[in-house]
């Protein structure tokens, strides 16, 4: 099993302990602001194959890679104006940039999965001073298995992957609870390959640009978070759930009660005071609460597709989507 370190109480032994493990070309599981990363050397392709081994992760899928500062991110990707004004006003933060690589780039096509782009962030918090402090930067998805539910607590990381792990570092609850927002600028446009814990209004104001959503939900993979079915429970999952019948899980939002959710195995509230930042902070951890209870089916009530009410509603829809070997 892993061992586990509080970062807030003992910060040194787990930069060191980290430092180590890493160095060893294993991944140590990391608190971000968005969700727990598994995160392991970008530039050592063993390293970047447990990461793939112990999520059990389709390595057509690439990885985002995280670094400490922007004179690491300078050493490996290629920032054209629009690019790095985005990053100027967002990073450290939920942001994630897709960007050309360097020709004489050492981040190592496992991680970028062959593209001749690489995704980029850099995260707030403590993880951004064990990158500091590795010198390198980290490929980091979710620290859970493949396809299913993100970790926003070390405890979640503890019990899907604690068995593969030496080392989980934690810091308390993700404060935001959703995965990073993926941008890709294009000449003059800025193009949304996932949304996520930045609002996408907030590019728009900053820039004065409308960032164009995907044509459709077929477009190639060019980063994380892209495929149809994901972030998925044991259970079925139902949208926009009007009524609730007997035996489900019942997850709302808004305080607002649903017909028959006394018939339900449990019921949560995202934000009771309708608070979309509070919701995408819940989510993750009340799907595995949902999930954990029993119910075959979790129903969700209606949420808004505004601000991060459009985060929140891709990774639901994703939950719910046609699983492998399902029909369509």
């Amino acid at each position: 099993m892993a061992d586990i370190i509080d970062t807030r109480t003992d910060p040194e032994t787990a930069l060191v302990r980290a430092e180590k493990v890493l160095s060893e070309g294993f991944p140590v599981a990391i608190p971000t602001e968005t969700v727990y990363g598994l995160a392991a050397d970008a530039t050592n392709p063993d390293a970047i194959s447990r990461i793939y081994e112990m999520k059990g992760r389709p390595r057509f899928n690439p990885l985002i890679c995280h670094v400490s500062d922007f004179a690491m991110a300078e050493e490996y990707v290629i920032f054209d104006p629009l690019s790095r004004r985005l990053a100027d006003a967002f990073w450290p933060g939920p942001l994630t940039l897709i960007l050309p690589l360097k020709p004489t780039s050492k981040v190592h096509a496992l991680a970028s999965a062959g593209l001749d782009t690489l995704g980029v962030r850099m995260p707030d918090g403590f993880s951004r001073k064990v990158i500091a402090r590795f010198g390198r930067p980290l490929a980091a998805p979710s620290a859970n298995t493949s396809g299913k539910i993100s970790p926003t607590t070390a405890a979640h990381v503890e019990a899907d992957l604690g068995s593969k792990l030496t080392l989980i570092l934690d810091d308390g609850p993700a404060e935001i609870g959703l995965e990073s927002t993926i941008l890709k600028v294009e000449g003059d446009s800025i193009k949304l390959l996932r949304p996520g814990g930045l609002d996408v209004a907030d590019v728009e104001k900053l820039t004065g640009l409308s960032v164009e959503r995907p044509a459709s939900a077929g477009a190639a993979i060019e980063a994380p978070g892209m495929l149809a079915s994901h972030y998925a429970p044991g259970a079925r999952v139902r949208l926009n759930a009007t009524s609730v019948q007997a035996g489900e899980a019942l997850i709302r939002f808004g305080g607002g009660k649903i017909a028959g959710e006394d018939k339900a195995v449990v019921v949560l509230d995202l934000s009771p005071s309708g608070n979309l930042r509070e919701a995408a902070a819940h989510l993750f951890d009340y799907m595995k609460r949902a999930d954990a209870s029993g119910a075959e089916t979790i129903a969700f009530g209606v949420i808004p597709n505004e601000g991060l009410g459009e985060a929140i509603l891709d990774r639901i829809e994703r939950a719910a989507a046609p699983r492998d070997g399902e029909a369509v």
